[in-house]
């Protein structure tokens, strides 16, 4: 008598699995991250242990935020590194919550992009993302103490 087949499941008879390894030895990436603002948004902003971890060995004295979708300019950040590995964005922050209008409760995503530079999606109290646009040609924030806001169009 002839099998239908049928009940048997796809694939059985190669005699090779198509299941991705166990988590366990898959390399340890984390490229992608986000914080909640829930104190001031001006002051130095905690980033995720996992992500200190993940730059052991290799912490940089700053990073380059970008706000996506805001052209090129880069915002310089200096990073602090308390000794029991916690990792915080410092010196810089300041000035890109201000120009981005962070503000208490709002939901930060970051992506590593390699670099030291670390994209960021910001997303308001209505959980909502905002989106910016910059009519300024500079994109080197070092060359020009003040802050210039990224425009949200309303």
């Amino acid at each position: 008598m002839a099998s239908t087949g049928r009940g048997r499941g796809r694939g059985r008879g190669s005699g090779s699995s198509s299941l991705p390894p166990p988590p366990s030895t898959l390399p340890l990436i984390i490229e992608e991250f986000f914080i909640v603002v829930c104190e001031d948004p001006l002051v130095k902003k905690k980033l995720p242990n996992k992500f200190a971890d993940y730059l052991h060995g290799q912490e940089p004295a700053k990073v380059y935020l970008r706000a996506a979708d805001c052209g090129p300019r880069l915002w310089t950040v200096e990073v602090l590194f308390d000794g029991q590995g916690r990792m915080y964005l410092d010196k810089g922050w300041e000035k890109f919550a201000i120009a981005h209008g962070v503000d208490f409760g709002w939901f930060l995503h970051f992506k590593y992009e390699g670099d030291d530079v670390l994209t960021v999606k910001v997303f308001d109290g209505t959980m909502c993302r905002r989106y910016y646009y910059s009519d300024d040609e500079d994109t080197d924030d070092e060359s020009d103490d003040d802050v210039k806001p990224c425009i949200h169009p309303l």
